[in-house]
């Protein structure tokens, strides 16, 4: 059996206060005001710390969809590199960035996202990999019966944008990676930060969606079985997706540090069990309880999905 914790939206804050000159005159100014409004209000470090000790005693192996850090400042970037470390002393860790990761066009070409947590983006078949600014993409870990495959869909937007995009290029990269031997005998565990699902109208899917998520369920309706694992949306979902010799299972993480008092909201992380023959044994949510210092499991209902 294989064991794999998924956390999302950690929105890791500067420890040591606001770097005023790097937030003032560009994109992170609304991301400010909004920390002021109400995710400052929201986010718990001690959950947090609750979430991430419980995945790491739970689990074989840890998956971030994104959005580690806030504003994607240097600090906060240290800051959730040492924590991803402490977690890495009990259990392997993979990360995919999120936008808030990638918040401006010079966080993008410095790579500060490949800096600081390269050393969870260390795949088994590298020659399928593109060379993107956010590090090296996809990225495929074949553990048992599993092929963690980690995508970036993490690019600079203008204020108030959020959206995300894969890219033609690392789409073919994706095919070619599915298509593998080594991954084809396996079953795929892919990783992005938006959701690949998403039925709303387009103008809304360019403003805060995945822009080419029609394009990745065409790449991966090959598939007969699998689980796409995401973020983003702040919530727990699961659906099922169709595809033509099967069905995936589709699944959304909320913030792994939201205080909110629905549990489909509340902090903490998804775990899910695959057999040795690859077959998916159980899927469940284990939220902070009440005390904000323990985790208790509750059930993760399926819906059809609609794209």
């Amino acid at each position: 059996m294989l064991r794999i914790a998924h956390l999302s939206d950690l929105h890791v804050l500067s420890p040591r206060g606001t770097e005023w000159r790097r937030v003032l005159f560009n994109k992170r100014i609304t991301g400010y005001v909004n920390l002021l409004r109400q995710r400052g209000r929201v986010y718990r470090r001690e959950y947090l710390a609750a979430v991430l000790a419980a995945a790491a005693a739970h689990a074989d192996h840890v998956v971030v969809t994104g959005d580690i850090t806030n504003l994607a400042l240097e600090r906060e970037l240290e800051e959730a590199r040492a924590l991803l470390d402490g977690v890495a002393r009990a259990v392997e860790v993979t990360v995919v960035p999120g936008n808030h990761d990638v918040y401006l066009p010079s966080i993008q070409d410095g790579r500060r996202f490949p800096h600081h947590f390269g050393a969870f983006l260390r795949g088994d078949l590298p020659g399928l990999a593109r060379d993107l600014p956010a590090g090296p993409f996809p990225c495929v870990k074949l553990r048992g019966p599993a092929a963690i495959i980690g995508l970036s869909s993490a690019v600079p937007r203008p204020p108030f944008v959020a959206s995300g995009r894969l890219g033609e290029a690392q789409l073919a990269a994706l095919e070619a990676v599915l298509a593998h031997p080594e991954v084809a005998r396996r079953t795929p565990v892919v990783l992005v930060h938006h959701p690949p699902v998403d039925g709303r109208i387009r103008a809304l899917r360019l403003r805060d969606g995945l822009v080419d998520a029609d394009r990745l369920r065409a790449v991966l309706s090959r598939l007969g079985r699998g689980l796409v694992l995401f973020g983003h949306l702040h919530a727990r979902v699961r659906w099922r997706l169709p595809t033509a010799a099967g069905a995936l299972q589709v699944i959304g993480a909320s913030g792994a540090a939201l205080d909110h008092p629905h549990p489909r909201v509340r902090a903490g992380f998804n775990a899910y069990e695959l057999r040795d023959d690859g077959s998916l044994a159980a899927v469940e949510a284990h939220v902070v309880a009440p005390d904000g210092r323990s985790v208790e499991r509750v059930p993760l209902p399926q819906a059809e999905a609609g794209a």
